[in-house]
């Protein structure tokens, strides 16, 4: 990794969504939702403590009071709008976060430190999830306790009925696939990528890690949620994986990568979504990027990616267990490929990723389509900045053009771009939190030309 930076002057851009913008979104997710995560993290240790004592011993025991307290220091910290401190663990990312801090400083001119509210919220947000890795990390033997396991097993088990739903559907697709003509190769996939899109909607970040799971079937709905997604490329997918398909040669394989977002139904969504890119043969391979440490609450870890896997092999149910065993194949196969990268948990957005992660940048324009799943993802494509509703979304990626790349995103968080003149401000005025709900999603392309 390369040495962190800025890709733009920063006079160029608009300014960063921010607590010191109060009333505002980031403002109340800094003051009210940051808090309620900490304090589950420092219960869920707590509730751990009698595990922590009969695997470990006292140290166990020693290990959860020091994170508890170094938790609550975190807490206080950030309530009372203290400024960012350097990381001082020895974690192999830690210089580049120190050096990120250094450069926010030196935005800041002399205006003191950057603090928990004066500073870009996308900052201050992944620097909490960055410290409370560096609580367990420093404090062995519990140090590969994931405190958000529980929140993302509980996803995935409270959204069976959703699950199975989907399983089956695919399944029952899976036996005629070979006999369906284009048209209704495109409708199935317009179909599943609607499903991945709106699976997006269970995201325990956003709900301060309550429960958020997918009750009911999404297949049933899809129709009626078409008017609420925002900007619709589909056809530009479908037209792009068509042409790559077609102009396929034996050395050239397609490819596509999903950055991932949520583990739980999301995710299987996302594996659905992939194994249908595969049978339809819209691709020959699929790269999945999830997170190398827990991250905001329910992103989708390593540990999660196989443990979701091993589940569905398992299931009691004939569809469920049958997509286990497939992707488990898909893996051993080769033709889905799982990766995590020390980049997508820094706090840079990804204009920098050329910059400061050479090596992902260069691995990425290898891939055919890039899907970016969700929220963060949205978030750090565009700087997280106050821009106006209509810039393109191509001028808002500030450069970041490593592949055509897709966003599949609901919207909960008050960053949107490339909408038609007029269309925000009329959903506005009948839906004042219509940026933050996740009612409205986006399907939104960028060719990277």
């Amino acid at each position: 990794m390369a040495a962190a930076g800025t890709a733009l002057p920063v006079t160029a851009l608009p300014v960063p969504l921010s607590g010191r913008f109060k009333g505002s979104f980031a403002y109340f997710t800094i003051k009210d939702r940051l808090p309620q995560i900490l304090t589950r993290t420092i219960d869920t240790l707590h509730r751990h403590k009698n595990e922590f004592f009969e695997e470990h011993g006292e140290k166990g025991v020693e290990a959860e009071k020091r994170a508890i307290s170094f938790l609550s220091k975190l807490r206080n910290e950030l309530q009372t709008d203290k400024p960012v401190t350097p990381l001082e663990d020895e974690l192999p990312d830690a210089m580049l976060w120190n050096q990120y801090l250094d450069y926010q400083r030196n935005l800041s001119n002399g205006n003191g430190g950057p603090s928990w509210f004066q500073s870009p919220w996308l900052y201050v947000e992944c620097y909490m999830y960055r410290r409370i890795h560096a609580a367990l990390a420093q404090n062995p033997p519990i140090d590969n306790f994931d405190v958000f396991k529980e929140g993302k097993a509980q996803n995935f088990f409270e959204s069976q009925g959703a699950i199975i739903a989907l399983c089956t559907y695919f399944q029952e697709l899976l036996k005629n696939i070979k006999d369906l003509d284009e048209k209704q190769l495109q409708e199935e996939f317009f179909k599943l990528l609607q499903v991945s899109l709106w699976g997006n909607k269970c995201d325990l970040s956003f709900s301060a890690g309550e429960e958020s799971s997918q009750k009911s079937s999404l297949l049933q709905c899809l129709e009626d949620m078409v008017p609420f997604i925002l900007v619709n490329d589909m056809e530009k997918l479908w037209s792009l994986l068509q042409n790559a398909k077609n102009r396929k040669t034996d050395k050239c394989k397609v490819r596509v990568d999903i950055i991932l977002d949520n583990a739980g139904f999301e995710l299987v969504s996302d594996f659905v979504l992939a194994d249908f890119l595969l049978s339809s043969k819209l691709a020959d391979e699929v790269h999945f990027r999830g997170k190398s440490i827990p991250w905001y609450v329910s992103d989708t870890t390593k540990n999660d990616f196989n443990w979701t896997i091993k589940q569905l092999q398992a299931a009691n149910h004939m569809w469920m267990s049958r997509c286990g065993i497939n992707w488990e194949g898909n893996l051993k196969k080769g033709v889905w490929i799982y990766h995590d990268h020390m980049f997508w948990t820094l706090p840079h957005d990804f204009s920098s990723m050329a910059e400061v992660a050479p090596d992902l940048y260069a691995d990425l324009q290898k891939s055919n389509l890039l899907l970016f799943k969700g929220d963060l993802n949205y978030r750090k494509l565009t700087g997280d900045r106050k821009w106006e509703h209509t810039v393109p979304f191509h001028q808002a990626l500030n450069k970041f053009h490593p592949a055509p790349l897709c966003s599949l995103r609901t919207l909960k968080s008050d960053t949107q771009v490339g909408l038609k003149p007029g269309q925000a401000e009329q959903i506005q005025a009948s839906e004042p939190e219509w940026m933050i709900s996740g009612k409205y999603g986006v399907v939104q392309f960028d060719p990277a030309l």
